[in-house]
C-alpha cells in the first residue's frame, strides 16, 4: 500500500511540473537590477567607438560622452567641445572644409569613429543646414580625445552634383576590406570602399560617390550605420527617417554583402523604395510614463555577444510637440528566429536572453503597435491580456516557442518576435518585454508584462 501510494504521489508531481490541466510551469526568471542612468546626457548624432576600459559616443556639434557598462553614462564634452578635441580653433584645422562649405558652416556634423592599429580616425562632416554643399573629411589622432589635426578630403557634394555627404561611418567587413556608408535625405544613402592598408588606409580606393544602397527623399533617410552579425550572417544597414522635430524613427534593411543590396522584410531593395526598412521605432508613449519621441541616428556595437543601439532622443511635450534636447539612450536589439533585429522596448539595464517556459507569458501587457511610415504623432499603449491557451483578450492570438521566440497575432497582422526580461523604466519595476515584427509591413510590437 506503500509503494502505490509513493507512486501516486510522484506521478502528481510529475503532472504538476510538466503542466497537467491549469497547471503551467512557471519558470525562476533572473530581472536586471534598478538600473543607475546618472544624469541625462546629451549628444546629437551619437557614433560609438571603444578607448581602453570605455566607451565614447561622439556626435554633431563636438559633443563627447562616455560609459562603461552601456548604463550610466558621463558628459565629456558639450557642444562646444571644439577646443578640446582640435587643440584650438577647429576651422584652422578643418579650413580645406570650411573653404568650400562657405562661412555659414557654424559646426561639425555626426562624426564617424574608428581605430585603425594605434590611430582613432573620426570622420567629420561639415555643410550648411539644408545645403547638399557639404564636406567629409578625415582627421586623427593618437588620443581618444584628441587633439584631432590631419584633415584630409574624403568627398564632397555640391546642390547640382551628387549625394548629401555627410553622416559617415566606417567598418571592416568580414573579408578585412574597408568601407564607409555615407548620405542623406535627397541623394540616399551611398556606400564606398576605402584602402584597408598602407600609407593611405582610410582613403578611397576610387573616385566618384560609390554606390547607393537606400535611396533618398525629403523625409530620409539619413544617419546610416552598418554591422555584421555572425550568427545569422547578414549585414544590416541602419538609418533613421523624418523630421527630428515631429516624427523620427530608426529603420533597418539587411544584406548578405557589405555593398548590398539591402531587403526589408518583404524583399524590396532600399536602392530603389524610398520608404522601406523595418521601423524599429518612432514616437511612443507608454501607460502613466512620458512620451519619448525622435529616435534615431544611431549606432551599434557588440559587447559580450549583445548588440547595443546607441541613439538620441527626444521627449513629449504636447500633442504633436517634442523637446529640442538630445539625450543619450541605450537599447539592447535582439533578433528573431529568421534573424530579423528587433529592440529592446526599455533602456539597457543589463538583461539578457534566458530560457523560458510558455506560462512565463500569460498575464497583463502594456502593448503599443509603432506606426507605419513617417506617420505624425505617438504610439500609445492599452492594456491586452495573454490568455492560457495562446489566445489574447482583446482580440488574437500568441505561441511560444522555446526558449524565448513568440509568434503574434494582433488584429489582421501577425508578428514575429523575442522575449527578454527587461527594467521596465515606465512602470518603475522589472518584468517581462516582447519586441516583435510584422513581415507583412516591417512595423513592430513593443509590450510590457503588468
Amino acid at each position: 500500500m506503500k509503494k502505490i501510494l509513493v507512486i501516486v504521489i510522484l506521478i502528481m508531481n510529475i503532472n504538476l511540473l510538466i503542466g497537467c490541466g491549469e497547471n503551467i510551469v512557471r519558470s525562476k526568471l533572473d530581472y536586471p537590477n534598478k538600473p543607475n542612468h546618472g544624469n541625462a546626457v546629451t549628444v546629437h548624432d551619437p557614433s560609438i567607438i571603444k578607448a581602453d576600459d570605455s566607451y565614447y559616443a561622439f556626435g554633431s556639434h563636438f559633443a563627447v560622452a562616455r560609459t562603461n557598462d552601456f548604463i550610466t553614462w558621463y558628459q565629456v564634452l558639450g557642444e562646444n567641445g571644439s577646443d578640446k578635441l582640435y587643440g584650438g580653433n577647429w576651422k584652422e584645422v578643418l579650413s580645406d572644409a570650411v573653404s568650400y562649405v562657405g562661412p555659414d558652416a557654424s559646426s561639425a556634423w555626426a562624426p564617424g569613429m574608428i581605430k585603425i592599429d594605434d590611430t582613432y580616425y573620426m570622420y567629420y562632416s561639415l555643410s550648411t543646414f539644408g545645403s547638399q554643399r557639404s564636406y567629409i573629411g578625415r582627421v586623427e589622432s593618437k588620443d581618444i580625445l584628441g587633439p584631432y589635426t590631419n584633415s584630409v578630403e574624403i568627398v564632397k557634394s555640391s546642390p547640382s552634383n551628387g549625394p548629401n555627404a555627410i553622416d559617415a561611418e566606417v567598418f571592416f567587413d568580414e573579408e578585412g576590406k574597408l568601407w564607409m556608408v555615407y548620405g542623406s535625405f535627397f541623394g540616399g544613402i551611398y556606400i564606398k570602399e576605402l584602402y584597408n592598408e598602407g600609407e593611405n588606409i582610410g582613403l578611397p580606393k576610387e573616385e566618384g560617390f560609390g554606390k547607393k544602397i537606400w535611396n533618398g527623399y525629403d523625409q530620409g533617410p539619413e544617419g546610416p550605420y552598418i554591422f555584421y552579425n555572425e550568427e545569422t550572417e547578414y549585414y544590416y544597414l541602419m538609418a533613421s527617417h523624418g523630421s527630428l522635430s515631429l516624427n523620427y524613427n530608426m529603420r533597418v534593411l539587411r544584406s548578405k554583402t557589405p555593398d548590398g543590396p539591402y531587403l526589408d522584410t518583404r524583399g524590396r531593395d532600399g536602392a530603389s523604395m524610398s520608404n522601406s526598412g523595418i521601423k524599429l521605432a518612432g514616437n511612443f508613449q507608454f501607460e502613466k510614463s512620458q512620451g519619448l519621441a525622435a529616435l534615431g541616428h544611431n549606432s551599434v556595437i557588440k559587447v559580450d555577444n549583445k548588440y547595443m543601439v546607441v541613439y538620441h532622443t527626444r521627449f513629449r511635450q504636447g500633442i504633436n510637440i517634442v523637446s529640442g534636447h538630445h539625450n543619450v539612450y541605450v537599447n539592447q536589439l535582439l533578433f528573431d528566429q529568421e534573424g530579423w533585429p528587433v529592440l529592446a522596448p526599455s533602456r539597457y539595464a543589463g538583461e539578457s536572453l534566458q530560457e523560458l517556459l510558455e506560462g512565463d507569458v500569460i498575464g497583463e501587457y502594456n502593448l503599443l503597435l509603432h506606426t507605419g511610415g513617417n506617420s505624425d504623432g505617438f504610439a500609445e499603449s492599452n492594456i491586452y491580456t495573454f490568455l492560457k491557451g495562446g489566445t489574447i483578450k482583446e482580440g488574437g492570438t500568441w505561441e511560444f516557442i522555446a526558449p524565448y521566440y513568440i509568434n503574434l497575432k494582433v488584429g489582421i497582422k501577425d508578428y514575429s518576435g523575442v522575449l527578454v526580461t527587461t527594467y521596465d523604466q515606465y512602470q518603475d519595476k522589472p518584468t517581462l518585454s516582447i519586441s516583435a515584427v510584422s513581415y507583412h509591413d516591417g512595423m513592430t510590437l513593443w509590450a510590457n508584462k503588468r
